[in-house]
This record gives C-alpha cells, sequence and structure tokens, in this order.
C-alpha cells in the first residue's frame, strides 16, 4: 500500500507538468489567431488590409469546402463501412473513374486525396493524371453560382476527358510510373499532415468552422456576407472570422516545428473530426501561401493578368492552359470571372478548367514534385484549342488581333448558337 500511494504521489506533479504543458500549448497557438484578430480590428494600412483579405478569403472560399469534402468523404467512410483508400487501392478499370469522379468535386479535396492515395502506393498514375484534370478547384464554385449549366458541363467534360486520360496513361506507362521503389501500399506520410492540437483547439476549429460553412456557401453565390451581417461595432465580421480560422489553421499545422506539440497523443488521432482538422489545416498553409503571393505580386508589381489576353485572340486558349499550370486557385479564379465577364471566350475557359489543378498542387509539390509536374504536363500536352467559329463571329476575330465586340449584336448571336 505504501508503494501505491508513493507511485500515486510521484504520478500527480507529472500529470501537472502536462497539463501546465498543454495549457501552455493551447496559448502559443492560439496567440497568432488572437494577434492577427487585434491587427485587423486596430490597425490600418493598405498592404495589412491586403494581407487579412488574402488570408479570410483562402479560409472562406478554399479551407471550409475543403473541410466539407473531408467530413463527407470521411464520414460515408465510417457510415456505410467503407473505404474510399481501398476503391482507389484496387487495380481495377475501375480505379480511374473513381479518382477522376474525387477530382471532379468542386473544390479541391478530393484530387488532394488522390494524389496522397498515389504516393502511399493505392492508386496509379493514371489515376493521378485522371484527377487533376477533372478537378477544376475552387473555380467551379463560381461559374455553377453564376452559370450553372455551363459549370455542370465543365464537371462532366472534365471527369470524361479525365477518365479517358487516365486509362490511356495506365496502358502506356503502367500503373507504378513514376512512384520510387520506396513506396509501399501502406506507406503513411504522417510527417506532411501532423499538426499540434488538443480537444479544446479542435473544438474551438470547429465552432469557427461552423458559421464559416454558411458564409462560404453564401460568399460562393457573390453575396456581400460582410456588408450583410455589419453591425456598427464591426463593419467586416466574415473577413474577421476568416482571419481568426485561417491564422488558427496555420498555427496548428506549423506548430510543431516550433517544438510546440499540444497533446501529442490526441494530435495523432485518427478519428473523423480529427482527420479532417489535421489535412485541412495542412492545405490551408499552402492556399493562404498561394492568395498572399497572387495579390502582393499585384500589390508589389502592378501585375494585371487581365492584360495579357489583350490583341492576342488565337492565342488566348494557350494563354489560359499556362496560366493553369500556376498552382492555386487564385488565378483559375480570376480566368473564370474573365469568362463571365465577357473577356475571354468559352475555349479558353475549357483550356484552363482541364489544365489547373488548383489548390491540388501545392500538395502534390510538396510530397511528390515529380510526379506533380509530369501530371500536369500531361493534363494539359493536347488541351489547345483555337477559338471556335462561334467564339470568332461572337468576339469579332477576323485575324491576329482581338477586340471584343459592343454587347449587342454579336453577344447576341453567340448566345442563340449556344
Amino acid at each position: 500500500m505504501d508503494r501505491d500511494v508513493t507511485q500515486g504521489a510521484s504520478a500527480r506533479p507529472r500529470q501537472d507538468a502536462r497539463r501546465t504543458a498543454s495549457r501552455t500549448s493551447i496559448a502559443l497557438i492560439l496567440a497568432p489567431a488572437l494577434l492577427a484578430a487585434w491587427l485587423m480590428l486596430t490597425a490600418e494600412g493598405e498592404l495589412l488590409d491586403i494581407i487579412f483579405t488574402s488570408i479570410a478569403d483562402a479560409y472562406l472560399q478554399v479551407s471550409t469546402f475543403v473541410a466539407a469534402t473531408f467530413l463527407i468523404i470521411y464520414g460515408l467512410e465510417r457510415a456505410l463501412k467503407i473505404d474510399a483508400t481501398a476503391m482507389l487501392k484496387r487495380d481495377t478499370i475501375w480505379q480511374v473513374p473513381v479518382a477522376a469522379g474525387l477530382g471532379a468535386l468542386p473544390g479541391c479535396g478530393g484530387a488532394i486525396i488522390v494524389v496522397t492515395q498515389y504516393v502511399t502506393g493505392r492508386l496509379s498514375f493514371g489515376g493521378v493524371v485522371a484527377a487533376l484534370t477533372a478537378t477544376m478547384g475552387d473555380a467551379a464554385f463560381l461559374l455553377i453560382a453564376q452559370e450553372p449549366l455551363t459549370g455542370l458541363a465543365m464537371i462532366v467534360l472534365g471527369f470524361t476527358v479525365g477518365t479517358l486520360s487516365g486509362w490511356v496513361i495506365n496502358a502506356i506507362h503502367g500503373g507504378d510510373f513514376l512512384r520510387g521503389s520506396q513506396t509501399s501500399p501502406d506507406a503513411k506520410i504522417e510527417a506532411e499532415h501532423d499538426d499540434a492540437s488538443t480537444l479544446l483547439l479542435d473544438r474551438l476549429w470547429m465552432l469557427i468552422l461552423i458559421p464559416g460553412m454558411v458564409l462560404a456557401a453564401l460568399v460562393a453565390f457573390q453575396v456581400d456576407v460582410d456588408a450583410m451581417f455589419a453591425t456598427d461595432a464591426l463593419d467586416r465580421p466574415a473577413t474577421l472570422l476568416g482571419v481568426v480560422g485561417g491564422t488558427l489553421a496555420v498555427s496548428m499545422r506549423l506548430a510543431p516545428r516550433f517544438g510546440i506539440k499540444g497533446d501529442a497523443a490526441f494530435s495523432a488521432g485518427a478519428g473523423l473530426v480529427r482527420r479532417t482538422i489535421s489535412d485541412t489545416n495542412f492545405v490551408t498553409v499552402w492556399v493562404i501561401f498561394a492568395y498572399l503571393v497572387f495579390e502582393l505580386s499585384v500589390y508589389f508589381l502592378g501585375l494585371d493578368l487581365k492584360t495579357v489576353f489583350d490583341g492576342w485572340a488565337l492565342f488566348t486558349p494557350m494563354i489560359a492552359i499556362l496560366l493553369g499550370f500556376l498552382p492555386g486557385c487564385g488565378p483559375q479564379v480570376l480566368v473564370t470571372t474573365m469568362y463571365l465577364s465577357g473577356i475571354i471566350p468559352l475555349s479558353a475557359q475549357i483550356g484552363n478548367a482541364l489544365s489547373n489543378d488548383g489548390d491540388a498542387l501545392f500538395p502534390a509539390i510538396a510530397i511528390a514534385p515529380k510526379v506533380a509536374i509530369v501530371a500536369t504536363l500531361y493534363s494539359a500536352c493536347l488541351l489547345y484549342t483555337s477559338p471556335s467559329p462561334r467564339d470568332r463571329q461572337k468576339w469579332g476575330m477576323p485575324g491576329w488581333g482581338w477586340k471584343k465586340n459592343g454587347g449587342g449584336g454579336g453577344g447576341g448571336g453567340g448566345g442563340g448558337g449556344g
């Protein structure tokens, strides 16, 4: 009995130390999010506004949808007792269509899952090409919101082209092309998805995500959520939520790099919510990086992608395809916006939709750079399409020059041709 009392007494200091360490970790992980919120509410300046808007846009326009995708897929796995990764692992003719179907889902969550499964040995190279070809990234939400039929047609087109491309690639190269000798079917990529968390942090993360998903749905349909929910005390509530959510995701993801582990046993858990949060944080880091690079390039270098298309009608689809090589959804959303605004023809939109890999390209480069580059090149190598006769008539393209016609008969003729 004395030994038990002694052991219990010695265990208490260790438990107290763990609690103290956990509280310290929580404080350190929350600090960047709280600091970002405070700076947004108190500081002024165009550069800070660009940074905070980029973080909020990345969270509300991308991370929330990625999280929703993960929740649906992982939730279906649990509810139906199926394993999407096992479906991808089966070396059958249906593996490629399944990968293309995941890639065709609006957003990038499905394509990211496919890339991960290839690296772990569960998927053929053709499946990666199929998913990256089928995905339109977050530009799909914008297109579906404003032109639903065109958006759905793009999804069907991407799925079809992706499936056919994947089958052809597998027939030419085989399923293990570029995989490397160190990959095994049961390999894991824990280092790529680890983050620091505790039960409290995960609950707070989900508490931010729930209203974030509501705001994201409104944003996808072009609703000004800041104006809708603004009050006298807070004029940009949606942006504030996005800044806090995005910064918290980045802080949780990067904390282990600074020796902050949180609750290590809890962070390594494989539950539905924990997997969703961990994988979403991983994606969010790259998405925010992409948004910041794009917006800060515009700010410091005066970059204007719209001017690239002026006077180059015959090369417009090729330019749009090349823009699809850029990682992230920012440039692709811009191309879709230009199509919806009547600046570029449909042929350019189709080329960009098939060539771009959205935010899936960031984790793909991080996990398997050579595979990402080759798959991206394959997804666009045969996609160049010159402007169609209807596009020429609609956009007034008799020769090398290109100047959009007025919004009268030319636009009506193009619409009638559709």
